[in-house]
């Protein structure tokens, strides 16, 4: 659905759902149990990646997620479409990951939602001014976006002729 809003004479278009979305900063290894994954199966990260990718599709939110405990050579930043995946090295967690990139954007932290159950991250979310919910929350979100995703499998539908055709006389009128 769209809108217009009018400020300085100058439309602006607002599509719904995207211009309010905030992004989320997620503490991984938290969240894994919480969306019935295991801490100890070998591709617990990758399978909460995808969960993610699909929960921003449908939401249309970005994600930044952080693990810790990555392996020498494995450490480092991976993008999959809106969710970006941090690495961290062995020797640094992803609490102190959390933290600097809280730190690093300053003022703008206000914009974002940092998702954990850790009571550490929680409070450094609060002293930057994020948003907070608990993993759980998230959790539900989560599934919330699934059962979305499978009740409406065709969100990317094409457009019909008629459809183009309509849009075409809506947007060359000479009214």
């Amino acid at each position: 659905m769209f809108t217009y809003a009018i400020r300085n004479t100058m439309p602006l278009l607002f599509i719904e759902g995207y211009n309010n979305a905030m992004p989320y900063i997620v503490d991984g290894h938290n969240l894994i149990p919480r969306v019935g994954l295991r801490l100890d199966a070998l591709d617990d990260e990758m399978e909460l990646v995808e969960m993610l990718r699909e929960f921003s599709r449908v939401k249309k939110k970005r994600v930044e997620i952080y693990f810790d405990g990555a392996p020498p050579g494995q450490n480092g930043t991976r993008k999959f479409g809106y969710v970006t995946a941090h690495f961290v090295r062995r020797g640094r967690t992803a609490d102190d990951a959390i933290r600097a990139r809280l730190e690093k954007m300053s003022k703008s932290a206000k914009n974002w939602i940092v998702v954990s159950s850790d009571r550490e991250v929680l409070n450094s979310a609060r002293s930057a001014q994020a948003s907070r919910i608990s993993s759980d929350e998230f959790a539900q979100q989560i599934e919330n976006a699934q059962y979305i995703a499978q009740s409406d499998p065709g969100e990317d539908k094409a457009v019909s002729k008629q459809e183009v055709d309509e849009w075409l006389k809506l947007f060359s009128s000479d009214e």
